[in-house]
């Protein structure tokens, strides 16, 4: 999408980009302009829904004069939509995320295993994957709003400080997990929170060995949650459940009496389930 993509003929675009914007050199068929063209897409977030054109530069890396045409070619396409001096993205961006969500029987099927858990507890459900060194969230039911952001279908957060991302990372083998945990960023978000290596493995190998995670205030004060792994057909970890709530209504010990037996059941009839469908 840069002049040469939308006007063939016309010379190409000699703009320079900052080190910021999404480059790559490596492979043949890397596409740059669809690249630059989701990077602009991604710049958009809960805390920036409305920006300038300038904004947009700077969050991705862009030129102002590269940004502006991969914005204008995402308004004509309907993706962004514009009045005065910002831009925002439409409802037309979700039929992005539904084409992967809809083409993997997990999202539909954790749904009634979520509905049925979060009544039997009255706590928020959620069922997310591992994407690189984050989770996606990619079915949930919330019950009461406990934490300061809204959590929604996409929402990421970094792996290592979540249940279901130690979970995820618990089930991985051990090339993979030393390459994550070579690469993982453990930020003291919390006074609770996991800031070393050592200390994050040790407690990767318990939640091996249990079967199932539990993070206390690490990702938010007052915030707990409880997690266990999703399997397939084959005993393969592909996603975790988990249910979160807030530390006041728990002890530690009733997590682990009342709360723990109820996510392993629900991840089992997800698991069970979901091995029927792959068959």
């Amino acid at each position: 999408m840069t002049a040469a993509d939308t006007n063939p003929g016309t010379t190409p675009s000699t703009d320079h980009d900052s080190a910021s914007a999404p480059e790559r050199t490596a492979s043949p068929d890397f596409v740059q302009s669809l690249a630059r063209g989701l990077a602009v897409i991604t710049a958009f977030d809960a805390d920036h829904p409305r920006q300038t054109l300038s904004e947009v530069a700077r969050t991705t890396g862009l030129t102002r004069a590269t940004a502006r045409r991969f914005l204008h070619t995402l308004v004509e396409l309907g993706y962004v939509d514009t009045a005065g001096t910002s831009f925002w993205l439409t409802p037309r961006v979700l039929d992005l995320g539904y084409s992967y969500l809809s083409s993997m029987p997990l999202s539909e099927l954790a749904q009634p295993h979520l509905e049925k858990l979060s009544a039997r507890l009255d706590e928020s459900s959620s069922v997310a994957v591992l994407d690189g060194s984050d989770i996606v969230y990619v079915s949930r039911v919330q019950v009461r709003r406990i934490m300061n952001i809204g959590i929604t279908i996409g929402t990421r957060f970094p792996a290592v400080s979540t249940s279901m991302g130690r979970v995820l990372l618990a089930a991985l083998p051990d090339d993979e997990l030393d390459l994550h945990l070579q690469q993982a960023d453990l930020p003291a978000i919390t006074a609770r929170s996991i800031t070393d290596t050592t200390g994050l493995r040790a407690e990767l190998a318990e939640i091996a060995e249990r079967g199932w995670a539990l993070v206390d205030q690490e990702l938010e004060p007052g915030l707990r949650s409880l997690a266990a792994p999703v399997r397939d057909r084959d005993g393969r970890v592909v996603a975790a459940l988990n249910v979160s709530t807030h530390a006041a209504r728990y002890s530690i010990e009733e997590l682990r009496g009342e709360l723990v037996p109820a996510v392993l059941d629900a991840a089992r009839a997800l698991s069970s389930d979901l091995g029927t469908v792959n068959r």
